[in-house]
This record gives structure tokens, C-alpha cells and sequence, in this order.
């Protein structure tokens, strides 16, 4: 048997300690102040697990997470099939095709810091747009007050910005397919339904399980864009996770903060090693 050259590493390397010296190093600073009861980064004392322990008990903690999820899967379930459908819709002459990607690509340009400005500015009832556009049709103009509204606007904020990640990644995936499949079908006279179940669907399995993946993690930690939207309100309703862990730390609560930042990174650690296994499966199925 060959021996194996494992020399590539070598031009990895620069790579790997740029990432261990951002993302490890903080990790590990994050994990060691978890386990005291921090004063001042000069005056702690060891309480071990006390605050995993709190927080796991709390009340708090799980109607955090239960909004996050929710959010998250609110969003996956409008995002995903509104992603698959455009990129269906993009039209395949190449004139058209870079406009159209530049049109769908234009929420991605947006800076997160600058979304719910942007979005506020809109719904604004006496300057913005929707706003106005919104009191003919019986849109409340304090709709922070009202939870329903409230978590409208940050899902469509969120569906606004982030849904073109999902048609590019799809539309990635559509152009692989051969002309030679779509032929076949015009041949046997299958319906768009079939082709699409039978021809563009399995091409998007990978991409889709990708697209889930980056936007289960994103929304279920959302916090810059969804905070300066009501703060956490109407009753603590938009409360996120991530917004939860941003009043801790602002309440300068050290120990506590940086054991929930433990406890989330697990979460969302296991949702990756989740879709890892799931990407694994859908490999070998197709392989054997």
C-alpha cells in the first residue's frame, strides 16, 4: 500500500493557527471564566458548576431557547421553500441570469448593523414607506406593543435579508444538472412536478442540508438585527437566546454570561454534528 503524503497540511498550516488564535483561544478563556464568580477580572473565586446548574433550572433559560427554536424553524420553514422557488424562477438566458443573481444578491450587500435601522426607517407611520402604506390597511403605528406584530417584522426582516442565501445556493445547484435530464423528461412528457421531484430535487439535497445548517445557526443566535427592534420586548416576547446573553453581559454578570455562551455553543455544536451524520447518510445512500 502507498504511504500517504500528508505534506498539504503544510499549506493549511498559516490557516489553522489563524483559527486557533481567534476561535480557540476566546473558547477557552469563555469556558474558564464559566466556572467562577467574577468581580473584576483580578478578584474571582471558584463556584464550579453553580451557574450551569442555575441556569439549566431556570425558567429563563428555556423560554429563551423555546423562542430561539421556534424562531428558527419559523424561518427555515418560510426561507427554504421561498429560496427553492426563485431560484426556479431565475430565468436561464445568460443576459438575464447576472442581473437577476445581482437583484436577489442585493439584501446579502446590506451591513447587519444597518437592517433594523433600515427596517424601522421603513415602518416608520409618519416618513417610512410600509409604514404608511401599512395604517390603510389597519397596521397598528405601536405595533411594538403587540407581540404578534413584533415578531412579524422581525421574520420578515429576517426572511428579507436572508433568503437570497438560500436561492444562490439552490440556483448553484440547479446549473449541474445536464441538459440531457431535462430532454429525457420533455421526451416522456413529465409534468414540472415530476421533474422537479425526480430531477432538480435530488441535486438539491447537499446544498439544502448546507442552507439549513448555516440558517438554523444564525437565526437561533440572532441578536444584532433583532434587538434594536423592541429590545427584547413586548414581555420579554422576542427575548431570543442571544439577546438573553447580551443583558447578562451589559449587566456585567461575567461567570453567568460566559457559562451560557458555553451552553449555546454546545447547542449549536450538536445541531452541526446533527447534520453532519445527516450529510454522511445522504453520501453513502447515493454512493451504494
Amino acid at each position: 500500500m502507498k504511504d500517504q503524503n500528508n505534506s498539504g497540511w503544510v499549506f493549511v498550516l498559516t490557516a489553522v493557527l489563524i483559527l486557533g488564535f481567534v476561535g480557540l483561544i476566546p473558547l477557552i478563556t469563555v469556558i474558564n471564566y464559566s466556572f467562577f464568580d467574577i468581580f473584576i477580572l483580578e478578584s474571582r473565586f471558584w463556584v464550579g458548576l453553580e451557574w450551569y446548574g442555575g441556569i439549566i433550572s431556570s425558567g429563563r433559560f428555556w423560554a429563551s431557547f423555546g423562542r430561539s427554536t421556534l424562531f428558527s424553524v419559523l424561518v427555515l420553514v418560510i426561507q427554504i421553500p421561498l429560496g427553492i422557488a426563485i431560484a426556479l424562477c431565475i430565468p436561464r438566458r445568460k443576459f438575464w441570469i447576472g442581473i437577476a443573481l445581482a437583484v436577489v444578491a442585493l439584501p446579502l450587500l446590506v451591513p447587519w448593523n444597518m437592517i433594523p435601522s433600515l427596517w424601522l426607517s421603513l415602518l416608520n407611520p409618519d416618513t417610512g414607506i410600509l409604514g404608511r402604506a401599512m395604517t390603510y390597511i389597519g397596521w397598528s403605528s405601536d405595533w411594538k406593543l403587540s407581540i404578534s406584530l413584533t415578531w412579524l417584522v422581525i421574520i420578515a426582516m429576517d426572511v428579507w435579508h436572508w433568503s437570497s442565501l438560500v436561492v444562490i445556493l439552490c440556483y448553484s445547484a440547479l446549473t449541474t444538472i445536464p441538459p440531457s435530464y431535462y430532454q429525457a423528461a420533455a421526451i416522456d412528457g413529465a409534468s414540472p412536478l415530476q421533474v422537479f421531484r425526480h430531477i432538480q430535487l435530488p441535486k438539491l439535497y447537499h446544498v439544502l442540508l448546507m442552507a439549513i445548517l448555516l440558517r438554523f445557526m444564525d437565526s437561533f443566535m440572532i441578536y444584532t438585527e433583532a434587538f434594536p427592534i423592541n429590545a427584547g420586548g413586548p414581555h420579554n416576547a422576542t427575548m431570543f437566546l442571544a439577546v438573553d446573553l447580551g443583558e447578562d453581559i451589559k449587566a456585567f454578570n461575567y461567570g453567568p454570561s460566559a457559562a451560557r455562551s458555553v451552553l449555546y455553543f454546545l447547542i449549536v455544536l450538536s445541531v452541526a454534528w446533527m447534520f453532519t451524520k445527516a450529510q454522511g447518510k445522504l453520501d453513502g445512500g447515493q454512493s451504494s
